[in-house]
């Protein structure tokens, strides 16, 4: 993961952000919200693909890795590249969980998890709100 002192690329107001998301995809990305479990739209999506951030565009995860993890969100067991995302401690809600956030506007995508397949062992449970899907 990328190194967590980088400072994001994509620096907007709070207004501005406000222009280019939605309401939920605001809430989810600046606010650093979650969407309700399987209510999102590419939860159940198999197309194969690249998952984006909804607020830059920049390249997060592939289809490839992805995998039903039956959290209720979008789940991948290794982003596009390390630069791709950063990792913060989050320890909010009374838990020590990682939080991911896209490196390039640092846009909060979900959390990551030590509970996935191999090879990596890891769980990127992404809110779908923070992802945009092109088909290959």
């Amino acid at each position: 993961m990328a190194d967590t002192a980088t400072t994001p690329k994509i620096q907007k107001t709070d207004a501005e952000w406000r222009e280019l998301l939605t309401p939920e995809q605001f809430h989810v990305m600046r606010e650093k919200g979650t969407e309700r479990p399987f209510t999102g739209a590419l939860v159940d999506n198999h197309d194969d693909g690249i998952y984006h951030c909804a607020a830059c565009n920049a390249p997060l995860f592939t289809s490839d890795k992805k995998f039903e993890s039956g959290s209720g969100w979008p789940s991948f067991w290794l982003p596009v590249s390390a630069e791709a995302i950063q990792a913060h401690e989050d320890n909010t809600l009374g838990m020590r969980r990682v939080e991911v956030t896209c490196t390039n506007c640092g846009a909060h995508l979900g959390h990551v998890f030590p509970d996935g397949p191999r090879p990596t062992g890891m769980r990127y449970c992404i809110n779908s709100a923070s992802l945009e899907f092109s088909k290959s």
